[in-house]
């Protein structure tokens, strides 16, 4: 018989070493982190985080574990390469020799910054890219309080540089957590807004990594689970946050979605969304916006796959062709992000007209552009798409 040869590809699949999912799981916190040999923690978090009272419940689960904890609550929405290199000091002059990050992706990825630093020293700016890191970061345990961003799950951390205001990614194996976090109970608190762009943040995770030129088998069993999670209990989540059970299912989604795209990687919906943080709009928020039309503009590329997504996402498919199919995709994450509060294009949220070629430019630079499954993409196709997105008074300006 015989035998048929694969071709030379070969296929990571990055983790957290363990990942602890469910009600009152951040209470194993302590031990967990004692297992890592640490005996002095920088516990990583932000001003609204102290202010709901979670960083003394998690200080009292480390503590209870015999570890000495140093608060660094200095981080700010996108965090900053400042704010990395202020909490690094922290880290220093304190002799500490663990992290855990409390919060968000910002409480996350401000967390890895750090440890990039004490590590492998110099400015953060110096390891934008891919593969860049000298060392491995301390032990350092993730402990998620949304149900989005993913960072938790991830090798990426993405800071922004405080002189262009431009989002860098620094993407490396050694900046995954040790052990992630998921407790439902510390996301209760999420007001619906941030449950709503943190919960569309995955979703475009999971789209954009089903049809990315990166994507595996194992990276689409994490995205095409989280579009039917987020799909089922987005909604419920935003429109009563203390419904525990909507809670843990986007916690699951929002974990695999971050499996999904640390693995399989994203397109021009995230290039465009990271030259937008310039505005101070949140990311899931400008990553909801702008998925559909980058679905419609990539549709061609990859119909059945967009097709696959409409029916993950409830939409009846049966009987009309892959094409017919695959336009429901979009139009199902619009019904969502409508039905949750999200705007519909980029001009409501305060985006300039006048600012669309430089946003444009600086995409093309972004690693994000390379897995994206339409290519090549131009200058010409970026700025298309965000025409698109600023709303229908560009539409015929983009050449639509």
């Amino acid at each position: 018989m015989a035998l048929i040869q694969l071709g030379d590809v070969t296929y990571r699949f990055v983790a957290p070493s363990l990942s602890l999912m469910g009600p009152g799981c951040s209470k194993e916190v302590g031990a967990e982190v004692k297992k890592l040999g640490a005996t002095h923690v920088l516990l990583v978090t932000d001003k609204g985080i102290a202010k709901l009272g979670m960083i003394d419940q998690i200080r009292e689960h480390l503590e209870k574990a015999g570890l000495k904890v140093t608060v660094f609550d200095g981080v700010e929405p996108d965090p900053s390469d400042k704010n990395v290199h202020a909490g690094a000091e922290i880290y220093q002059q304190s002799g500490c020799d663990a992290l855990v990050s409390l919060g968000g992706g910002s409480s996350h990825d401000c967390a890895k910054g750090i440890g990039v630093v004490v590590t492998s020293g110099g400015d953060i700016r110096e390891y934008a890219g891919i593969d860049r890191l000298k060392k491995r970061l301390p032990p350092f345990v993730a402990i998620n309080t949304t149900a989005g961003t993913g960072s938790e799950a991830t090798r990426t951390a993405v800071i922004t540089n405080s002189d262009n205001h431009i989002k860098m990614p620094v993407v490396d194996a050694r900046c995954l957590p040790v052990v992630a976090i998921n407790d439902p109970r510390l996301m209760i608190a999420m007001p619906p807004a941030l449950t709503a762009a943190t919960g569309m943040d995955a979703l475009s995770h999971a789209v954009e990594t089903y049809v990315s030129l990166s994507s595996t088998l194992l990276s689409d069993a994490c995205a095409i689970q989280a579009i039917k999670l987020i799909s089922r209990w987005l909604r419920p989540a935003v429109a009563n946050g203390t419904n525990l059970v909507a809670r843990d299912k986007m916690a699951y989604a929002a974990f695999l979605a971050g499996l999904a795209f640390t693995n399989g990687r994203v397109g021009c919906a995230h290039a465009i969304a990271h030259q937008l943080g310039r505005y101070g709009i949140p990311h899931g928020v400008l990553c909801a916006v702008l998925l559909p039309y980058v679905c419609e503009y990539n549709m061609i590329a990859a119909p059945e796959r967009f097709a696959e997504i409409a029916a993950a996402m409830g939409e009846k498919v049966e009987g009309i062709t892959v094409m017919e199919a695959a336009t429901k995709a979009p139009t199902a994450i619009r019904n969502l992000n409508e039905d949750i509060g999200i705007a519909s294009n980029l001009a409501e949220l305060g985006v300039k007209e006048a600012d669309l070629e430089v946003l444009a430019q600086s995409a093309m630079n972004d690693l994000c552009r390379t897995t994206n499954p339409r290519q090549p993409v131009t200058f010409e196709d970026m700025l298309f798409m965000i025409r698109r997105a600023m709303g229908p008074g560009l539409v015929k300006a983009a050449g639509a």
